[in-house]
């Protein structure tokens, strides 16, 4: 039964990382359930762990929803979630490899060609190119427990990150920032690495508000 919970877990999950599930969506428990073949008692059990993370929440009629914050709630995630990437790229400046290090240079040259190929266009795509930059500088950073703390705090604010790079002029800003946190990596600089990448991740209240609006 466990094996089927986690499939389920797993699924919705995905279902977040692709943007198909956005804050505030319910989760369609009868097409999941019909989708993977399961009985309704691993989607209960998924929703529950799920439930207890944060990243759903349940409510009478309605059922399972995808968590939307206020925005007291989205700035409170906001600030954590940029003192953990910021702690992993300082992390990571110390504890780089050589293979980490090739890593990180294609994660940020693919970020650049993109943005000199679409401009502001295509913004979803370079979104996942943004994810690959962030995890491999989670993973250099060699603290497991780490990387599981960004991956769950970066899923209630996956929806909105996403939402940011519509914005005219944000994938330009983005490339560069991911360019100059490389640099400061690659040449050992944990502290200056650590602020440039708080600063990257975390952006204004009225930002905030906008993509908030955005998302409704």
């Amino acid at each position: 039964m466990s094996g089927q919970t986690d499939t389920v877990i797993n699924t919705i999950l995905e279902n977040i990382d692709r943007g198909l599930l956005n804050p505030g969506d319910v989760v369609q428990e009868e097409e999941l359930i019909a989708e993977l073949g399961i009985s309704r008692t691993p989607m209960r059990e998924a929703l529950l762990k799920l439930e207890s993370t944060g990243l759903v929440q349940r409510q009478p009629r309605k059922g399972a929803l995808i968590f939307k914050p206020t925005l007291e709630e989205f700035l409170g995630i906001l600030e954590v979630h940029a003192h953990l990437e910021g702690q992993a790229a300082g992390l990571a400046a110390r504890r780089l490899s050589a293979e980490r290090g090739k890593l990180l240079e294609k994660a940020v040259v693919d970020c650049e060609v993109h943005q000199r190929k679409f401009g502001d266009e295509n913004s979803d795509k370079y979104y996942q190119l943004n994810l690959e930059f962030h995890k491999t500088i989670a993973e250099a950073a060699g603290n497991h427990f780490l990387l599981e703390l960004i991956k769950s705090n970066a899923r209630k604010l996956m929806a909105y990150y996403r939402a940011r790079y519509k914005f005219s002029g944000a994938i330009a800003d983005s490339a560069l920032d991911h360019r100059k946190i490389a640099e400061l990596i690659v040449s050992r600089k944990s502290d200056e690495a650590q602020k440039a990448m708080t600063k990257h991740v975390q952006f204004d209240q009225l930002t905030a508000m906008d993509l908030l609006a955005a998302l409704g």
